[in-house]
Protein backbone atom coordinates (compact mmCIF):
# COMPACT_ATOMS: atom_id res chain seq x y z
CA UNK A 1 0.00 0.00 0.00
CA UNK A 2 1.26 3.50 -0.71
CA UNK A 3 2.07 5.73 2.42
CA UNK A 4 -1.98 7.65 1.70
CA UNK A 5 -3.44 4.57 1.98
CA UNK A 6 -1.49 3.85 5.04
CA UNK A 7 -2.09 6.65 6.91
CA UNK A 8 -5.60 6.24 6.15
CA UNK A 9 -5.92 2.90 7.67
CA UNK A 10 -3.88 3.63 10.81
CA UNK A 11 -5.79 6.95 11.39
CA UNK A 12 -2.42 8.90 11.37
CA UNK A 13 -1.07 11.76 8.50
CA UNK A 14 1.08 11.42 6.29
CA UNK A 15 4.02 13.60 8.07
CA UNK A 16 3.49 11.19 10.86
CA UNK A 17 4.10 8.19 9.11
CA UNK A 18 7.23 9.43 7.80
CA UNK A 19 8.05 10.91 10.91
CA UNK A 20 8.10 7.53 12.61
CA UNK A 21 9.95 5.70 9.95
CA UNK A 22 12.78 8.66 10.39
CA UNK A 23 13.01 7.45 13.94
CA UNK A 24 13.63 4.69 13.18
CA UNK A 25 9.96 3.38 15.00
CA UNK A 26 8.65 1.95 11.60
CA UNK A 27 10.80 -0.01 9.19
CA UNK A 28 11.99 1.75 6.19
CA UNK A 29 9.34 1.10 3.31
CA UNK A 30 10.24 -0.32 0.17
CA UNK A 31 10.23 1.94 -2.99
CA UNK A 32 8.37 1.79 -6.40
CA UNK A 33 10.45 2.48 -9.44
CA UNK A 34 9.15 6.36 -9.32
CA UNK A 35 10.23 6.23 -5.66
CA UNK A 36 7.24 6.32 -3.93
CA UNK A 37 6.94 4.47 -0.67
CA UNK A 38 5.20 0.96 -0.56
CA UNK A 39 4.24 -0.30 3.00
CA UNK A 40 3.33 -3.63 3.81
CA UNK A 41 0.93 -5.54 6.76
CA UNK A 42 3.64 -5.39 8.69
CA UNK A 43 4.13 -1.59 8.46
CA UNK A 44 0.15 -1.26 9.52
CA UNK A 45 0.42 -3.36 12.61
CA UNK A 46 3.16 -1.83 14.30
CA UNK A 47 1.84 1.70 13.00
CA UNK A 48 -1.45 0.56 14.85
CA UNK A 49 0.42 -0.35 17.83
CA UNK A 50 2.65 3.40 17.85
CA UNK A 51 -0.54 4.99 17.91
CA UNK A 52 -2.72 3.17 20.31
CA UNK A 53 0.61 3.45 23.11
CA UNK A 54 0.97 7.48 22.55
CA UNK A 55 -3.20 7.46 22.89
CA UNK A 56 -2.44 5.85 26.40
CA UNK A 57 0.47 8.36 27.09
CA UNK A 58 3.68 6.41 26.49
CA UNK A 59 6.92 8.56 25.43
CA UNK A 60 8.66 7.42 22.53
CA UNK A 61 11.49 6.31 24.33
CA UNK A 62 9.35 3.54 26.32
CA UNK A 63 7.54 2.74 22.53
CA UNK A 64 10.96 2.55 21.36
CA UNK A 65 12.06 0.86 23.88
CA UNK A 66 9.31 -1.77 23.53
CA UNK A 67 9.47 -2.75 20.29
CA UNK A 68 13.35 -3.08 20.47
CA UNK A 69 12.42 -5.56 22.78
CA UNK A 70 9.85 -7.36 20.54
CA UNK A 71 12.05 -7.05 17.77
CA UNK A 72 14.33 -9.23 19.63
CA UNK A 73 12.38 -12.66 19.78
CA UNK A 74 14.37 -14.17 22.66
CA UNK A 75 13.80 -11.40 25.59
CA UNK A 76 11.25 -12.30 27.88
CA UNK A 77 8.49 -10.07 28.28
CA UNK A 78 9.44 -9.00 31.60
CA UNK A 79 10.88 -5.90 30.73
CA UNK A 80 7.57 -4.58 28.85
CA UNK A 81 5.68 -5.11 31.88
CA UNK A 82 8.62 -3.09 33.76
CA UNK A 83 7.72 -0.25 31.15
CA UNK A 84 3.89 -0.30 31.70
CA UNK A 85 3.89 -0.78 35.46
CA UNK A 86 6.39 2.56 35.47
CA UNK A 87 4.32 4.23 33.25
CA UNK A 88 0.79 3.64 35.32
CA UNK A 89 2.90 4.89 38.44
CA UNK A 90 3.47 7.74 36.90
CA UNK A 91 -0.67 8.19 35.94
CA UNK A 92 -1.36 7.63 38.88
CA UNK A 93 0.61 10.38 40.63
CA UNK A 94 -0.58 12.93 37.73
CA UNK A 95 -3.94 11.90 38.74
CA UNK A 96 -2.99 12.27 42.14
CA UNK A 97 -1.75 16.18 41.60
CA UNK A 98 -4.63 16.57 39.46
CA UNK A 99 -7.05 15.39 42.57
CA UNK A 100 -5.41 17.61 44.69
CA UNK A 101 -5.75 20.59 41.95
CA UNK A 102 -9.01 20.07 41.92
CA UNK A 103 -9.89 20.16 45.72
CA UNK A 104 -8.21 23.24 46.03
CA UNK A 105 -10.29 25.23 42.91
CA UNK A 106 -13.27 24.06 44.29
CA UNK A 107 -12.65 25.43 47.87
CA UNK A 108 -11.33 28.63 46.07
CA UNK A 109 -14.66 28.26 44.10
CA UNK A 110 -17.12 27.59 47.12
CA UNK A 111 -15.61 30.28 49.07
CA UNK A 112 -16.26 32.88 46.44
CA UNK A 113 -19.93 34.30 47.15
CA UNK A 114 -19.36 37.57 44.50
CA UNK A 115 -19.51 41.27 45.05
CA UNK A 116 -16.53 43.22 44.45
CA UNK A 117 -13.44 41.96 42.55
CA UNK A 118 -11.37 43.98 45.10
CA UNK A 119 -12.83 42.06 47.87
CA UNK A 120 -12.80 38.32 45.76
CA UNK A 121 -12.19 35.67 48.05
CA UNK A 122 -10.60 33.84 44.62
CA UNK A 123 -8.17 36.74 44.53
CA UNK A 124 -7.35 36.86 47.87
CA UNK A 125 -6.71 32.99 48.25
CA UNK A 126 -4.68 33.05 44.82
CA UNK A 127 -2.54 36.04 46.06
CA UNK A 128 -1.88 34.13 49.67
CA UNK A 129 1.88 32.93 49.11
CA UNK A 130 1.76 30.82 52.44
CA UNK A 131 0.26 27.82 50.45
CA UNK A 132 2.77 25.47 48.70
CA UNK A 133 1.91 24.11 45.29
CA UNK A 134 4.64 23.25 43.97
CA UNK A 135 3.27 20.27 41.63
CA UNK A 136 1.41 22.88 39.84
CA UNK A 137 4.26 25.69 40.07
CA UNK A 138 4.82 27.36 36.81
CA UNK A 139 6.68 30.54 36.92
CA UNK A 140 6.97 30.72 33.29
CA UNK A 141 6.16 34.32 31.81
CA UNK A 142 2.84 33.82 29.64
Amino acid sequence: MLIGELARRTGCTVQTVRYYEAEGLLPPSMRTEGNQRIYVAEHERRLGFIRHARELGFPLKSIRTMLSLVDRNDRSCAEIDHIAREHLSEVLQRIARLDALKQELERMVAECHGGQATECRIIEALSDQSHEHAPFRDDRPG
